[in-house]
């Protein structure tokens, strides 16, 4: 641990800069996470429950089961089973206005990460530069004696080689995060397209069954 932190003193000012990125990438990724693999339900086993009950004519338990799922997807479906009793095109409204509010809320935030890793990238070569430049401007000064040049010239390298390693780390966590947050943000919005045309189309072909029971 020492080390490190000899290591990050080592590469300058643009340190705490590249630190601030780091912890503000680390923070999307967590809150992210946390929603998006909460929000998540298994698609399959809810379409059959939703299937189940529309077939046997029982929506108030498919709208029960839904307010149970606490999930975006369960929520929308949700939205269209309590205007079961209205016609199709109101359904069809009723989720596509929750999905209007819901989907927003999945893709929200993930593509700062890439924003993020760009900029600790950026950040960690302009500390390079600004530490080469400071470098070579001390080596050429006339009061370094010659002995030192060499040395004072490759401590100011090593500086500014620190500065580019962190920046490139924190931007490959970044670009890692926002690869895999956006999987999984892309599976849950291809569920919720899925499953809502399918829910639709069993109330629009068992509307019989649902209207004696809404």
């Amino acid at each position: 641990m020492a080390g490190l932190w000899k290591q990050f003193q080592m590469g300058g000012k643009m340190m705490w800069v590249i630190l601030f990125w780091s912890m503000v990438t680390i923070g999307i990724i967590i809150e992210r996470a946390i929603y998006l693999y909460g929000s998540s339900i298994n698609k399959d086993v809810f379409l059959a429950t939703m299937q189940k009950c529309i077939l046997a004519g029982d929506v108030a338990k498919a709208v029960k089961m839904c307010s149970a799922a606490n999930a975006p997807l369960a929520r929308i479906v949700q939205a269209g089973l309590v205007k079961v009793n209205r016609p199709d095109e109101e359904v069809q409204a009723a989720m596509d206005e929750a999905a209007l509010r819901e989907i927003p809320k999945i893709a929200k935030r993930t593509g700062y990460l890439a924003l993020m890793a760009n900029l600790s990238m950026l950040s960690g070569l302009l500390g390079t530069v600004v530490g080469l430049i400071t470098s070579f401007g001390a080596v050429s000064g006339e009061s370094v004696d010659p002995s030192q040049k060499a040395r004072i010239l490759a401590e100011g390298i090593s500086e500014a080689m620190a500065c580019t390693a962190f920046g490139l780390v924190v931007a490959l966590i970044g670009l890692i995060g926002f690869a895999v947050l956006n999987g999984k943000t892309q599976q849950l919005e291809d569920d919720i397209n899925e499953a809502s045309v399918q829910v639709l189309n069993l109330v629009v072909t068992n509307r019989q069954k649902v209207n004696l029971t809404a």
